[in-house]
């Protein structure tokens, strides 16, 4: 046998000597040879031959899904399909149940998470694998609740645990922050000494990945669902419709086809390969992950898993031994996919897994005497956020995605394969999905190899990093900049990245701060980066108290409110929806009133049919011209300008195309996001500001708020610097100059405020981005004008109350309980998408309702924390952060009535409320209307 100690000794020599009965190398090639400690696996004895016999059952002519891979996430969709009624559901394996990636998997089950969404997945997932199957079938899956332990080696590991704690008291998960006194008690085998503490979760267990997915096969065929193994898919048959639209039509295999108008790709780690047979990209990488078993341990027998997070490193318990694996700086990638790859491992590189050996011997000494029983080294597939990707295709209609599980496929699998059932039957899931979403990726990333590669590596590596509010990725960066990037970074902007843009996040007065190539964090032989400024600001965020550059934050908020600040808004997506149907599409897209006079604009929300919240925008209507132009495309009929969060512009985009195909409207869809930027002016001098740079009046009478106009720029500030192509714009109104007059180039100047302020936008073509700011900077030099960056508009928009999509407004909350009826027309005849589902909440009183919450202690909050009221837990905090005007922290949030009755704004009042941060709670008081400027004054320039 190999003691674990030798092994770390002679993972450094080459080549590795024989370690007990096998020799193990750092050879990267598939081998069969090895063995994972289930006592079952689904693997059969004569091996690939299997396949040539060709497939268990007959194949059906058609099928109305076809589930493609019979891993955790297939057989866990092909369950859920099943459970809510659908018939002809049917499941293709090129090889045998769980052959792929799922066959050697951990099979870790924790509760926690730093996600709402995700902890409410976990417990979908318990629930199947620990109670609903065996129920359904007499068969034990081989669920065993052991509980688990998270060990915190410093202070701000340990304050993680306990807003995972504080979260978790909002979704019923027992949990305990445990002394090293404690944590020894519960078990006696680990080190303590270099402990500050330990989060106990009782109820954590495992799953044996063979039982849960046999038993979720049988538990699906009894209600008429097929699982074919030995088929392996060769070709996706796609057909154009009469619109255009590609739409799945067949499955084809080797052993004949299925008609079919619904495809899901579980394959995993193959999951690529089955999306170029359908045109789909599939943004995900494919490496080695490995984990050890070790001989018999005495006095191990029903310990609780352990997660030492700073070790990055996971000890499972395995009967009277552990699995040791964890996540390295340096994973293998696997470059070549075979797809011959069933029942197979890697050869084990003891260079690449000794950190984890280190860190398991650190954590329970008696390892370094423990032998090694097996290796386990086998392919998962990874994704550049970390997160699984899900949902229905952009470019093929019918064509869903359940993969790229990041070695939690198991664990996620119920919860998820549940949503993906509801999202094919309905068309939307019933839980906020957007962070799975595969629409969350704007389609220039998914097939972008380099950064793909870059932000899967980083996220593999960072897997065990302490999830920080405000951290940002190192990798892939610098692929989309607006014009005003190098201006920017002059003046000391610090870049955040949202789907591959940068944009400001805020500025500091000590020089630059570049954003440098991707070093791998000095692995594979790349050098790391020394004195990166950048990395060391952002090191500086590495806390959940407030950081060192909170005060330069709060300079940029206190100037907006009381002169003035202008923010680079450039990575917004910009929109045009326009032609012979864009007023029906607009009435039926949009909550609010959008048909209205050309010059208007609206904020309005996109909701689904379930009138959850799909997004939040601005809309504004434009006046039709036969001459495209900067601003605007050549159109007949009516016209729409949209702009949308950056972040966010993809799932937009996909949502009204997908809107517009199923209601067969005739209209266009045009995306100008790369041919805009946008700044905007906000606070009480940009009026002033402004009036110097635009030829246009500003006052309340000549251009109120929620309108806009095309003006000219810059004045004779930025004539001399524009190029010709700017005179050659927009068609002006009367009297807004020419080329020959004395005035910059043409603008769409928006009164509107983000911030709760006097402001304008001004989207401007991208050749004039650089010389319009620098116009508005001179302009605003004698009137305090300042930069501000994102981490401002984060406050000062909680400050207002305004929402932030995917924060405290998702697609499973209404606008009625976010407080946004204003954006619904409902007191109109006008249908539009949702409505029948906001008449019914109303009807029956809101389930809950979102509150704003100001705690007059000066603490930090971000979000997961617990709302108390009247000594109940009744909600958790969505969004929260430090309003620097009203000097307190605000925190949103929704809270239901624990009797399980309808949240009125009685309810609302009447509690006595407090917020619990990292195990600790503070009086908090209850808002119906934003404590900043409730009469929204400011806004109309009453000061």
């Amino acid at each position: 046998m190999a003691w674990l100690s030798r092994a770390l000794r002679v993972a450094a020599t080459c080549p590795p000597p024989v370690l007990g009965p096998r020799a193990l190398t750092g050879r990267a090639g598939p081998t069969t040879e090895k063995s994972v400690p289930y006592q079952r696996t689904l693997k059969e004895a004569q091996g690939p031959s299997a396949v040539a016999q060709g497939p268990s059952r007959p194949l059906p002519s058609t099928a109305n899904v076809v589930v493609i891979g019979g891993g955790s996430l297939g057989c866990q969709t092909l369950y859920h399909l099943a459970k809510l009624g659908v018939s002809g559901a049917v499941l293709l394996e090129r090889e045998r149940l769980t052959s792929g990636t799922t066959w050697h998997t951990a099979g870790l089950l924790w509760q926690l998470r730093p996600s709402d969404v995700e902890v409410e997945l976990l417990a979908h997932t318990r629930r199947v694998v620990s109670r609903d199957l065996e129920e359904e079938t007499g068969l034990h899956t081989g669920w065993i609740q052991n509980g688990g332990l998270f060990i915190a080696s410093n202070r701000q590991r340990l304050d993680e645990y306990k807003r995972l704690m504080s979260l978790g008291k909002a979704y019923g998960v027992e949990s305990h922050v445990l002394s090293p006194a404690e944590t020894k008690a519960l078990y006696p085998l680990m080190n303590v000494d270099d402990l500050y503490g330990t989060l106990y979760v009782p109820h954590d267990g495992t799953m044996d990945p063979a039982g849960t997915c046999t038993t979720l096969a049988r538990a699906a065929a009894a209600r008429g669902a097929q699982v074919i193994e030995n088929c392996p898919v060769t070709g996706i048959h796609v057909r154009t419709d009469d619109f255009g639209v590609r739409r799945v039509a067949a499955v084809e295999t080797e052993h004949g086809s299925i008609q079919t108008p619904c495809v899901v790709n579980c394959a995993g780690v193959w999951a690529s390969a089955v999306g170029r047979m359908a045109g789909v990209k599939v943004p995900l990488v494919a490496m080695h992950h490995a984990y050890v078993v070790t001989e018999r341990i005495e006095g191990i027998q029903n310990m609780p898993n352990v997660r030492d997070h700073d070790a990055s490193v996971y000890l499972r318990l395995q009967g009277d031994a552990l699995s040791v694996g964890g996540y390295e700086a340096n994973p293998i990638f696997w470059e070549e996919v075979s797809d011959k790859f069933a029942f197979g491992l890697f050869d084990l590189d003891w260079e690449v897994f000794t950190q984890h050996i280190e860190g398991a011997i650190n954590r329970v000494p008696v390892l370094e005497k423990t032998g090694v029983k097996s290796t386990v080294c086998g392919p998962e597939s990874f994704t550049p956020d970390h997160k699984p990707l899900m949902g229905e295709a952009p470019e093929l209609r019918g064509f869903y995605l359940g993969c790229g599980f990041n070695s939690a496929g198991m664990m996620l699998g119920g919860g998820c394969g549940q949503e993906l059932a509801h999202w094919i039957i309905q068309g939307r899931p019933e839980k906020d999905m957007y962070s799975y979403d595969i629409r969350r990726f704007h389609h220039l990333l998914t097939d972008h190899r380099r950064w793909i590669r870059e932000r899967s590596h980083e996220s593999y590596a960072k897997n065990y990093s302490v999830v920080f509010p405000h951290d940002e990725p190192l990798a892939g960066r610098n692929m989309r900049t607006d014009p005003l990037h190098e201006e920017l970074l002059a003046r000391g902007c610090v870049f955040q990245e949202r789907q591959g843009w940068e944009r400001p996040g805020w500025f500091t007065p000590q020089g630059t701060a570049p954003v440098l190539q991707y070093d791998y964090y000095g692995a594979y032989g790349n050098q790391a980066h020394e004195d990166y400024t950048y990395g060391c600001l952002l090191g500086d965020e590495y806390t959940f108290d407030f950081p060192p550059h909170h005060d330069v934050i709060k300079k940029e908020c206190l100037a907006c409110r009381g002169a003035a600040a202008v923010f680079n808004m450039s990575y917004f997506g910009k929109f045009y929806l326009v032609g012979l149907d864009a007023r029906k599409a607009a009435d039926w897209l949009f909550s609010a009133d959008v048909s209205r006079p050309p010059g208007s604009t609206v904020y309005t929300c996109m909701l689904n049919h379930r009138g959850g919240t799909e997004s939040d925008l601005t809309v504004s209507r434009l006046d039709p011209s036969p001459q495209a132009s900067a601003l605007a495309p050549a159109f007949e009929g009516d016209g729409y300008y949209l702009a949308v969060g950056g972040a966010v512009a993809q799932h937009n985009w996909s949502h009204i195309s997908t809107v517009l195909q199923d209601q067969k409207f005739r209209c266009q869809l045009i995306d100008g996001s790369e041919d805009l930027g946008m700044i905007s002016i906000q606070g009480p001098a940009s009026r002033t500001i402004l009036q110097e740079v635009l030829d246009a009046d500003l006052s309340n009478e000549a251009f109120p708020f929620s309108t806009h106009k095309l003006v000219r720029a810059a004045g004779h500030l930025v004539a001399a610097a524009c190029c010709v192509a700017c005179w050659e714009d927009p068609v002006l109104p009367q009297g807004a100059g020419s080329p020959q007059e004395p005035w910059g180039p043409g603008v769409r100047a928006m009164r509107l405020s983000f911030v709760g302020e006097l402001g304008w936008e001004l989207h401007v073509p991208r050749s004039a981005c650089v010389p319009v700011y620098q116009a508005v900077m001179t302009a605003g030099t004698k009137h305090g004008l300042v930069n501000a960056g994102y981490r401002a508009i984060d406050s000062l928009s909680i400050e207002k109350g305004y929402r932030h999509w995917h924060a405290d407004l998702r697609p499973d909350d209404s606008p009625l309980e976010a407080g946004l009826a204003f954006t619904c027309k409902l007191k109109s005849a006008v249908p539009f998408l949702g409505r029948e589902a906001l008449e019914k909440q109303r009807a029956h009183g809101l389930p809950r309702r979102l509150v704003c919450f100001t705690v007059d202690e000066k603490v930090p909050m971000f979000g997961l924390e617990a709302i108390w009221r009247n000594g109940q837990v009744v909600g958790h905090i969505r969004r929260a952060d430090f309003g620097f005007f009203i000097d307190k922290t605000l925190a949103y949030g929704y809270i239901r009535d624990p009797s399980g009755g309808p949240v009125s704004l009685d309810f609302v009042k009447s509690g006595d409320y407090a917020l619990e941060r990292m195990g600790v709670t503070y009086p908090a008081r209850a808002h119906l209307r934003s404590p900043f400027d409730p009469d929204n004054k400011r806004v109309k320039g009453i000061y």
